[in-house]
């Protein structure tokens, strides 16, 4: 079977995680990965921090920081916090050499085989500062859905949104600084170029695809698909090393790839492993899913799958998995406004993680918004979570741990049992919240079971595979199991109860 490599790329390094983004694509990636890992595959699991978009800089002079400082201290918070989350991932991206190399690498191969093209291209232009606004230095209109916001992907519809085609743009370095339009030639990567493979790939991935990102690639793909910048005349980023555009650095949003490569190579270092490249997991035997938010899809999946298509012979992602916005009492999370809940804030009031994981997964906002309360979430686990299992939990703690018989019918419950789960994590149709459903019904189910002398083994047996299961998201809890593999067949004859622990309320 394939390698698996779980990718979620990540957030801005301009400050620490929000239940945000927790809740959208990086307990899902965990999420993925362990399941995978529990039934048997081979996974590396990648996520980190992107180092070279400019809202470092917004956010940097709002602050009154250096941007340099700004991004390192972000990446500690942000790993940080995904530990103390419980998300583990093999290879976490910082801002370094290696990075910068891996980045350099890749375009200059694109370049070498004539994929990228040198055109004019109109950027808004402060005539006062000299400089050209481009994604967090600049506001307007998106020109599809009119949708208010930066250049770069608009959060509104998901599209692609060039800096000159903004409507009304304005600086957001200085709103009454007058903005005018200017031509600067950059490298170009055409994605009209590789329409014929692209809608070849999106045909074959479209019944999988979530709707909000299924929406913006046909509507991509019927009109002409766009020169995709590959370089800015900006100052934050990384150098170009090309004559005809000296003084440029690559555009932070055409990275997709390369952050990806560099994520996978560093997952496999860290579990040991020696590479030729940093890109040699994308010539074998992988399965690549990703996890993110649905306004990055057209950098991911659209310019990302192009840039593969232009070099050839790497892998192509399996599945994209999307969400939405999460809300915190229904507003979106902002860091600039101070409206957030981050994953730590919880745990530091004593929530305890498990109950965070759980909750997060079954209001994930998979297919549209979703809200987090903190009454919800604690009527929500106390009902669903903590009081059925402490239930169940007794009720095998008071069984005698000596071998109790497991009838065939209980091992068909509990092959039916994994069948449900699986469906939930399954890359395809990968959907967390349907996991935290099944979750629910199945402590439910064994909560009225009703014990007897004669069927008390095929209740621990329930009990202990409805844990394996489970384990991807109740971490905490699944520690009491010696191992978290999920057997394909559950044909135990007898099982011998275990102790189980309870949960705080």
């Amino acid at each position: 079977m394939a390698r698996l490599l779980v990718i979620a790329p990540g957030p801005t390094a301009n400050g620490d995680l929000h239940l945000g983004h927790l809740a959208g694509p990086f307990l899902a990636a965990d999420v993925c990965a362990r399941y995978a890992r529990a039934a048997g595959r081979d996974v590396l699991f990648g996520t980190g921090i992107h180092s070279t978009q400019n809202y470092i800089v917004t956010t940097a002079r709002r602050l009154g920081v250096e941007p340099e400082d700004l991004r390192e201290k972000s990446a500690q918070a942000v790993e940080t916090s995904l530990a103390a989350m419980g998300i583990d991932p093999d290879g976490f991206v910082r801002f370094d050499e290696r990075y910068v190399k891996t980045v350099v690498t890749f375009f200059d191969r694109l370049h070498s085989a004539g994929k990228l093209r040198l055109r004019a291209v109109k950027f808004p232009y402060s005539p006062s500062t000299g400089e050209y606004l481009t994604d967090a230095y600049v506001r307007g209109g998106c020109p599809v859905c009119l949708t208010d916001g930066c250049a770069g992907l608009c959060e509104g519809c998901g599209h692609w949104i060039a800096s000159g085609e903004l409507v009304g743009p304005r600086s957001t370095l200085d709103p009454d600084d007058p903005v005018e339009l200017r031509e600067e030639k950059v490298l170009v990567l055409p994605v009209e170029e590789y329409r014929a493979g692209l809608e070849e790939y999106f045909a074959r991935h479209a019944p999988t695809l979530r709707p909000r990102l299924a929406r913006m690639i046909e509507e991509m793909l019927a009109r002409p698909l766009p020169d995709y910048p590959v370089t800015l005349p900006i100052s934050w980023g990384i150098p170009a090393p090309f004559p005809e555009v000296d003084g440029q650095v690559f555009y932070s949003d055409t990275e997709t790839i390369t952050w990806s490569v560099h994520a996978s190579a560093l997952a496999a270092q860290q579990r040991g492993e020696v590479l030729e490249s940093d890109d040699q997991l994308w010539f074998g035997d992988t399965e690549v899913v990703y996890f993110f938010g649905s306004d990055a899809g057209f950098a991911f999946a659209v310019a990302g799958v192009a840039m593969l298509l232009a070099l050839g012979q790497y892998v192509l992602p399996e599945q994209f998995v999307t969400n939405e916005f999460y809300e915190l009492e229904n507003d979106k999370f902002s860091t600039s406004r101070g409206h957030l809940v981050t994953g730590q804030e919880l745990l530091d009031e004593g929530v305890p993680r498990d109950l965070v994981r759980f909750y997060l997964a079954a209001t994930s906002p998979e297919f549209q918004r979703t809200n987090f309360t903190r009454a919800a979430m604690a009527e929500v686990t106390s009902s669903r979570l903590v009081a059925p299992w402490n239930r169940i939990a007794r009720r095998v703690n008071a069984l005698p741990r000596a071998p109790l018989p497991v009838s065939e019918g209980s091992r068909v419950a509990a092959r039916l049992l994994a069948e449900r789960f699986a469906g939930a994590y399954d890359v395809r149709r990968f959907s967390i919240t349907a996991a935290a459903f099944t979750l629910t019904e199945q402590l439910a189910r064994l909560d009225a079971f009703v014990v007897t002398q004669d069927n008390a083994g095929d209740f621990c047996h329930e009990v202990d595979v409805f844990l394996r299961c489970a384990a991807p998201i109740l971490t905490d809890l699944a520690s009491a199991l010696p191992d978290t593999a999920i057997p394909e067949l559950f044909d135990a004859r007898e099982f011998t109860p275990r102790r189980l622990p309870e949960l705080p309320g």
